[in-house]
């Protein structure tokens, strides 16, 4: 399990806090298309990265960035923190150099995959990043789909975030896309997570969720680990979740998502579970979605 979990700090290389998946990073055997890397920066710190052949989306999680290619300047106004809200978020084509300088200090993650298609620079501001509540009652979530198949032009790469309240879960029923197909889509995903303790809580208290991922075929794969911010978990393939938040903390994750053949978010429902949509179809959507409204 240990090559596909990622506790804050074991993946860390040179300026960035996480670096898995791209040129330099630790090799990951068996992964092969998906990258994220993530650094803290103080007011006006920058860190660069070279041109080649990788497209990558720029999302602040918290401050306010320049992102500085070729092709011009962008000024990503971001956010205090990820529950509060949507951020913008730029998209540079492959064989480009990029700089990232903080405006306000905070932590800044670069989604990656490999390319060789030259797509335009694509600046996407918050205002508008489609922002889709999904599910019901204890599997209510609320997902920000800025770099995904209709928001921006890309070879491979697919990304957005996921919200999910405390004691709900998400990435539920499971899913898989692991088979390409007319209704699948072959895609290694990244999960980089985040919590926020409820108010009122216990000074300094440690917050907690649960990431879970099961095989769906023949290849080995049995991961239900407890997770912890600036964690970061690897799948491969494979039943996806689910993604539980603990009573007490509200849940966040970044996903990063890409694979060989079709850009596309295509996937296969566990049939043993397809049941539970229905089972909670009755039940509202939980009324503290969408998270920014409730700041």
């Amino acid at each position: 399990m240990t090559r596909w979990v990622y506790p804050k700090g074991s993946a860390s290389q040179g300026d960035w806090e996480v670096s898995l998946g791209v040129q330099d990073s630790q090799a990951v055997p068996g992964w092969q298309y998906a990258g994220l890397q993530v650094a803290r920066l103080n007011q006006g710190e920058q860190v660069s990265l070279p041109a080649g052949a990788w497209e990558r989306m720029v999302v602040p999680l918290s401050g306010s960035y320049d992102v500085t290619s070729p092709r011009g300047t962008y000024h990503l106004r971001g956010r205090h923190d990820v529950f509060s809200t949507p951020t913008d978020t730029v998209y540079i084509g492959c064989d480009s150099p990029l700089a990232i300088r903080a405006v306000q200090a905070g932590r800044v993650a670069v989604a990656a995959a490999p390319a060789t298609t030259h797509f335009p620079d694509q600046l996407v501001p918050a205002q508008d990043v489609d922002v889709a509540l999904r599910g019901n009652g204890p599997i209510s979530r609320e997902a920000r789909n800025f770099g995904m198949m209709d928001n921006i032009q890309a070879e491979r790469l697919l990304v957005c975030e996921v919200i999910t309240p405390s004691g709900s879960w998400s990435s539920y029923p499971v899913h898989k896309h692991d088979q390409a197909g007319p209704d699948e889509t072959a895609l290694e995903e990244i999960y980089y997570f985040d919590m926020q303790p409820l108010p009122g809580a216990t000074e300094g208290v440690r917050p907690f969720g649960y990431q879970g991922a099961s095989a769906s075929d023949e290849r080995p794969l049995d991961i239900l680990t407890q997770i912890q911010p600036g964690d970061t978990v690897l799948i491969p393939y494979g039943w996806h979740g689910p993604s539980i938040a603990a009573p007490g903390f509200d849940l966040y994750y970044l996903n990063v998502m890409a694979g060989g053949g079709e850009r596309d978010w295509k996937v296969t429902i566990d049939p043993g579970q397809n049941w539970i949509y229905q089972a909670v179809e009755s039940v509202p959507l939980d009324p503290r979605l969408p998270m920014e409204g409730q700041k």
